[in-house]
């Protein structure tokens, strides 16, 4: 019943594990497929951005851009920067741009900023303030970029806060004068 083979020696087997199902790589796609997706619960926050090949679930706060597969929002969840994915589907909010072929806005969800997309769904009681604009391949580099505000450098930014006041003050100042002046 139980024969040693030619040379076996005792103790080793032509034992061969099967392979882990639970991701698998495509040389062509270099995406990886799990079971579950990554989470960041509920009681977490987090500062900086977050890269998968997989799924990403947020539950939590996160301050930074999220790019991976396909990224779930919860309902508690809250992220505060782009959000780049094959598939997004926010339940949560969302304070910056998102770019992905598949967008889905479920009830509840509360977007701020705006959607580049090949495939938009909004269901009721979804709200959302920005611009859409339709891509058919959103995630290409020279897509062109959803509209979001420009970012002034440090010293572009005081140069337009001295800008600001003088130009309230001269306001200011003129409304003064024909408030002054007889009619």
């Amino acid at each position: 019943m139980f024969t040693k083979t030619k040379g076996e020696t005792p103790g080793t087997s032509p034992y061969t594990p099967a392979p882990d199902t639970s991701r698998s790589t495509s040389s062509a796609s270099k995406s990886v497929t799990r079971a579950a997706p990554s989470l960041i619960c509920s009681d977490m926050r987090m500062k900086g951005s977050v890269y998968s090949e997989g799924s990403v679930q947020i539950d939590g706060h996160v301050e930074g851009d999220i790019t991976a597969a396909e990224v779930t929002v919860g309902g508690s969840g809250t992220v505060v920067g782009e959000v780049k994915a094959e598939t997004v589907r926010i339940k949560g909010q969302v304070k910056g741009s998102i770019r992905a072929s598949k967008v889905e806005l479920e009830t509840g969800a509360q977007v701020y900023g705006d959607i580049l997309h090949a495939s938009l769904t909004i269901q009721p009681n979804a709200m959302f303030e920005g611009q859409v604009k339709h891509d058919p391949d959103p995630l290409k580099e020279n897509s062109p970029q959803a509209a979001a505000a420009p970012k002034a450098s440090a010293s572009s930014s005081t140069s337009s806060a001295k800008s600001e006041t003088s130009s309230s003050a001269s306001t200011s100042a003129s409304s003064a004068a024909r408030a002054a002046a007889p009619n």
